[in-house]
């Protein structure tokens, strides 16, 4: 079953390139719901979500002449919405001013990871960390990119990656604590 829904999807892909517009009308009901999440958890207001969204697929569509199955057009696509979410946080001015600060030393985390905290709570939180830091958190833990990778999507170094995302989730786990 899963070859069948990987040609299918390979198919709709190819009939889209081709300029068939039911076809991508497919592949937009396939990927929509995921993708939109993907912009959420990247922007969370969900206005600017939904726009970039829409972006993102037109982008795509435009685009998909240039995918040549390397990865599967869900992780193509969804490096799409990533990128684009980042330049509308960009164009916002909303990207935290502290990732160039890539010299400062790690602190000890201690006991407390952010495994052991609540779901609920740590919703919370994410939605009070500033933006910065909640594109690191998001990137690494939600969307499981390494920190070479955010390095390149974010255009900063993977040491700098690694002290935000350390940085950020002790501001997490400290927002956390508070609730």
């Amino acid at each position: 079953m899963e070859a069948n829904v990987r040609f299918t999807h390979q198919a709709l892909v190819e009939q889209s390139k081709a300029g068939d517009r039911n076809a991508q009308y497919r592949l937009y009901g396939l990927y929509v719901d995921a993708m939109f999440n993907v912009a959420m958890r990247m922007l969370t207001i969900r206005e600017d979500a939904e726009d970039v969204l829409q972006e993102s697929f037109v982008e795509a569509f435009k685009k998909l002449d240039t995918f040549r199955f390397e990865s599967t057009f869900g992780a193509w696509l969804k490096r799409i919405v990533i990128n684009r979410s980042i330049n509308h946080l960009k164009a916002k001015r909303l990207l935290l001013s502290s990732l160039e600060n890539e010299g400062e030393p790690l602190e000890e985390d201690g006991e407390v990871t952010v495994d052991n905290l609540e779901i609920e709570k740590i919703k919370l939180g994410l939605g009070q960390l500033p933006e910065g830091y909640r594109q690191i958190i998001t990137l690494y833990l939600i969307e499981g990119y390494d920190h070479v990778e955010i390095g390149e999507i974010l255009g900063i170094s993977t040491s700098t990656s690694k002290s935000q995302y350390h940085r950020a989730k002790k501001k997490l786990i400290q927002i956390v604590n508070e609730l």
